[in-house]
């Protein structure tokens, strides 16, 4: 585990975390590379897996983004950290009728997946998968009309590069939606959910999948990644504008919104 450090200059304050790693005992490998082998490891059970183990309210999550992604009619959107493509299918499927939704992701397993699933659903002349860094994403500057993340930056080696990049490729007025799990504070949501995540989820996932560090890590990266209004100043010291946030499931997950000016 390693350290950050973001400094709000509107609070003048620093919001101080850590940074977990998928497998803590490769430190000397770099986040990305932990974060793309292990989603390899785990991309020919992720979809059943997750869908299972989240009772299906992700995709109830996935929806709620979608709709207010719908509202902006755009013309060309990126998923970022799309994984398997399930963000990217179901703006599709919702009526996001854009001339272009473009998914990236740094796991080729899951990549392959993904096509495959958009290739049987008829999608391939409106979804195109790639493989990118949201660092370093592989498109111009002020191209895309929005983007969405869903579950993803956690997991980035610099949150804020990839934040910044992210806002580079939008277009002045275009909006980024960040769908991430957040911490719940109330009884008995506090209490259900950390049992639930640190304890069943990891049994559940090491039984199912190929990777034993796999669905350890996720409840861990949770509790390191900023939340709420942190995660919101992070967002504006990046360069957006008019950041927001939705609360989902009695906190569990929270919508993101900013805008580039």
């Amino acid at each position: 585990m390693t350290n950050y450090a973001f400094y709000d200059s509107k609070q003048k304050t620093t919001i101080v975390g850590t940074k977990v790693t998928p497998y803590e005992a490769a430190e000397d490998r770099a986040k990305k590379e932990q974060v793309a082998e292990m989603f390899d490891n785990i991309a020919h059970s992720y979809d059943q897996l997750n869908h299972l183990l989240s009772f299906g309210i992700d995709i109830r999550w996935r929806k709620k983004a979608i709709k207010m992604l719908k509202k902006l009619n755009p013309e060309r959107v990126m998923d970022v950290a799309t994984g398997t493509g399930d963000f990217a299918i179901e703006a599709a499927r919702m009526g996001v009728n854009a001339k272009e939704i473009i998914g990236v992701d740094i796991s080729n397993g899951m990549l392959d997946v993904g096509r495959e699933k958009i290739k049987k659903k008829g999608m391939t002349d409106v979804i195109q998968l790639k493989y990118g860094d949201s660092e370093n994403l592989p498109f111009d500057d002020n191209y895309f009309d929005a983007y969405t993340a869903a579950f993803g930056v956690r997991n980035f080696e610099n949150l804020e590069k990839g934040l910044t990049d992210m806002l580079r490729v939008l277009k002045p007025g275009g909006t980024g939606f960040i769908l991430e799990f957040s911490k719940p504070a109330s009884f008995p949501f506090k209490q259900m959910y950390w049992f639930y995540f640190k304890v069943i989820l990891p049994l559940v996932g090491k039984l199912v999948s190929k990777d034993n560090r796999a669905y350890t890590y996720l409840p861990e990266s949770v509790q390191a990644f900023p939340q709420g209004d942190d995660f919101l100043a992070i967002m504006t010291s990046c360069g957006y504008t008019n950041v927001k946030r939705k609360a989902l499931t009695g906190g569990i997950a929270t919508i993101y919104t900013g805008e580039k000016a």
